[in-house]
């Protein structure tokens, strides 16, 4: 039984928003006054209190002076979900960096309203935690940290990151982790370390642009493996698509993924595994977002089924902790050494003190309590944006339901092309990420990414409505 006051609160407050979700509760019906509900329940007015603030901040009931709280919102009510993308007939070049630099080339204005980055803003990170955190880094460290770390990473930080994985289902030892420089550096050493230029790997579809890139970097030709916006990769379509296109390696992200927040089912990411081991190809599975989870527990990841040493798991602290810092790892499984004679002929080893920084924080065990915070955020300003979307938006259009990561994909009719709408928005300094780069096949022109990282305010709520009339006036 839930007991502090704290939790209770949370505990009355998700009681409520789910007779609202079932529709006991309907939209406009007036809920008990602050007094009633402290009867009902049996707790003090200020745990009554706090449940109602935690459900007005969701966006889900409103107060209206001298009147009482009324339920506002329900998620039922959302618009309806994307599309699934159509199969593609064969791979094709990487080739989509002009549009992406296009895209983030005002990415510096402080002026614009970035709903195209991807990240938590800083002011929801512990900046101040973390600068303590460097200065005892300082002082552990051998020289203050100007020498080389070992080419396989902080030894504090690598133990640290297989204790987390006890959170996820898995045993690893420190021996099992190799520190890089943020999770795109994991990413480049562990496609690396599996392909060969000229190979075909499998993506996602819509697939993050980075992904893209990368593959473009790599000279490697790409796939694009159909993708549900809330299960994910089709693994029908995958378990065919392997030997037919003689891929060698696969590069997922299972959980929220980044452009639609779809999240593989631990059991299909046991069947993925299976797949892989079957066709004996790699799976790089790109976790970067599997902390920021909404729900009661974490999701598992396919590294966690992996008994023979095929997924290369890789992650960072980008998303969660320090995006400037750039720690990131990866578990390179079977393929560790050659990951390694890359890490070292790359870049040597990575930046001291941001490892032992990050380390020293996961030691101390402020990173779940920070995470338990940043999580109750970000799943209040996913409902908060979803809700000016869905009024805000044509009545035609389509949004995503993801349970974690910080991102909404959204779609609206063919006709409209949201690389247009970009334009126009920047005329409002506005910025949004167009659908087109996501895909390598001229698809998703009429879908666009939209980040909900940024704490909700005036200015956001106002930036949504210029963009749903920005979308009226182009349809």
């Amino acid at each position: 039984m839930l007991k502090t006051a704290d939790h209770l609160y949370l505990q009355v407050a998700d009681n409520i928003e789910q007779l609202i979700e079932k529709e006991v509760m309907k939209i406009g019906e007036k809920l008990p006054s602050v007094r009633m509900l402290s009867r009902q329940q049996g707790i003090s007015m200020t745990t009554a209190f706090q449940a109602y603030y935690h459900l007005e901040a969701k966006g889900l009931i409103e107060s209206r002076p001298k009147s009482g709280y009324y339920i506002r919102f329900n998620t039922r009510r959302m618009p309806p979900m994307p599309d699934t993308c159509q199969p593609v007939k064969k791979a094709s070049e990487a080739t989509v960096n002009d549009m992406v630099m296009e895209v983030f080339n005002h990415m510096n204005r402080e002026d614009i309203l970035k709903f195209s980055v991807a990240t938590p803003p800083v002011q929801i990170l512990p900046a101040a935690k973390m600068s303590k955190a460097v200065i005892h880094a300082m002082r552990q460290l051998h020289a203050g940290g100007i020498g080389y770390e070992p080419l396989q990473g902080n030894e504090l930080l690598r133990g640290q990151i297989a204790r987390i994985a006890l959170s996820w289902g898995s045993t690893f030892t420190a021996d099992d982790v190799i520190t890089t420089s943020g999770c795109m550096d994991a990413l480049t050493l562990c496609l690396a370390a599996t392909t060969q230029p000229g190979d075909t790997i499998a993506v996602e579809s819509p697939a993050y642009y980075g992904a893209l890139q990368l593959a473009e970097s790599l000279n490697l030709k790409v796939l694009e493996v159909p993708t549900h916006p809330v299960t994910g990769v089709d693994l029908d379509y995958l378990d065919k698509a392997i030997p037919r296109h003689k891929i060698r390696a696969c590069l997922f992200s299972t959980n929220f993924n980044n452009p639609m927040g779809a999240c593989v089912p631990d059991k299909n990411k046991k069947e993925l595994v299976s797949i892989i081991v079957k066709h004996d190809i790699a799976l790089i599975e790109d976790d970067i977002y599997g902390d920021l989870y909404f729900g009661k527990e974490r999701p598992a990841n396919c590294k966690t089924f992996d008994k023979h040493g095929h997924v290369l798991l890789c992650n960072s602290f980008s998303k969660t902790l320090a995006p400037g810092y750039r720690v990131g790892w990866t578990m390179p499984g079977k393929y560790k050494e050659k990951v390694l004679l890359l890490k070292q002929n790359h870049s040597i080893a990575c930046s001291s003190l941001p490892q032992a920084a990050v380390g020293h924080f996961l030691e101390i065990g402020r990173y779940e309590h920070h995470l338990r915070n940043l999580r109750k955020i970000m799943h209040t300003q996913c409902l908060r944006y979803s809700q000016a979307i869905s009024e805000y938006f044509p009545d035609t259009s389509r949004i995503s339901r993801p349970q974690g990561g910080c991102v909404l994909w959204i779609e609206l009719e063919d006709h409209v092309n949201t690389f247009e709408l970009f334009q126009q928005a920047l005329k409002h300094k506005i910025s949004i990420c167009p659908g087109r780069i996501f895909s390598l096949q001229n698809r998703y022109n009429n879908c666009f990414r939209l980040s909900f990282g940024n704490p909700w305010s005036k200015s956001i709520d106002e930036g949504l409505k210029t963009l749903g009339k920005l979308i009226r006036k182009i349809s």
